[in-house]
């Protein structure tokens, strides 16, 4: 195997919320194709300071504050690259095209329409997901007051919700869920359903969860008209989860949890050894709440996944 290119890339995000991205030269390697800036790490560079350099070289600004963001292994055909891409939201400058590449802001969701190298891909998709992924308690024993708790939730800034209920019937799960989906597209937050694929019917743009089990059941992406995510917990089901082209996924348990006393928790350096393995956002689930934002990121997580930490107790 080539040796692989370690390379420090920025994602800079200004006040309208838009990233901006960089379009290679035509005689660079993946000419022509839109980039987010960056460069080569030298022998023992940290990355704090590569990336500081080379936003330096590349933009004319200096870096003020970032934050770890994803990490990509990635394959060509050709050579082999790992990205360590920082979030970046404080810099002195004005960003311009020092080397002459061509510059864009843009939306996060509209970073689809530009055509980038493979390995860039999982990085569109991180900066599109919030850092945040709600998961509805299973046991429901009052519809209204389960809508009226995801309404709260939903006008607390959640946007990515996970409709887990397994207490109800085929048809009761449909109905609340047709309900769910419209708080969600009420406030402009994804809804996902995890359970009988059947209660999904007609909802139209909403996304898919696997269990660990079915992900284990399928060799290819399932149909579905949203996001795709899988449920993992160890390295074989995180490749399983790239390989079907799952958008993102969670990884558990990390800490101990008290749904699941007898689970052996991953630990922090697990989950960020694995998570580093993996070139997909990973959110972090098992003992979590919103204190451990800070830790989740520093170790690699695209966020934090959960039901009890994260699920509103009371109305706000």
């Amino acid at each position: 195997m080539p040796q692989i290119i370690h390379v420090a890339a920025g994602a800079l995000i200004n006040a309208q919320g838009q990233v901006l991205i960089a379009r290679r030269h035509a005689d660079a390697h993946q000419g022509g194709l839109w980039e987010f800036p960056g460069g080569k790490c030298e022998p023992g560079e940290s990355i704090d300071d590569a990336l500081k350099r080379e936003l330096s070289e590349e933009l004319g600004v200096d870096v003020l504050a970032h934050r770890p963001l994803i990490r990509v292994t990635h394959h060509y055909a050709d050579r082999s690259v790992l990205l360590d891409v920082h979030r970046v939201d404080q810099w002195d400058g004005e960003p311009h095209g020092k080397e002459g590449q061509p510059l864009e802001w843009v939306a996060p969701e509209a970073l689809n329409d530009f055509p980038m190298p493979a390995a860039d891909v999982p990085i569109v998709r991180a900066l599109q997901l919030p850092d945040c992924y709600l998961i509805t308690p299973p046991q429901i024993h009052d519809s209204e007051q389960f809508l009226r708790q995801l309404d709260s939730a939903l006008q607390q800034g959640v946007r990515l919700v996970q409709f887990r209920v397994f207490d109800l019937s085929v048809e009761q799960q449909s109905e609340l869920a047709h309900q769910a989906q419209a708080l969600c597209a009420k406030h402009q937050a994804q809804l996902l359903i995890n359970g009988a694929l059947e209660i999904r019917g007609d909802m139209g743009p909403v996304g898919l969860h696997l269990s660990s089990r079915q992900l284990s059941q399928v060799t290819e992406r399932p149909a579905c008209a949203g996001l795709l995510a899988a449920s993992c917990h160890n390295a074989h089901d995180l490749q399983h989860a790239q390989s079907i082209g799952a958008d993102f996924a969670v990884l558990s348990p990390v800490l101990p949890t008290r749904s699941h006393p007898d689970a052996d928790p991953l630990g922090w350096d697990r989950f960020s050894q694995l998570v580093d393995e993996a070139a997909l956002p990973v959110y972090a689930l098992g003992g979590m709440h919103p204190g451990l934002a800070e830790t989740a990121c520093c170790h690699g997580a695209q966020g934090l996944a959960g039901i009890r930490g994260l699920w509103p107790s009371t109305l706000g």
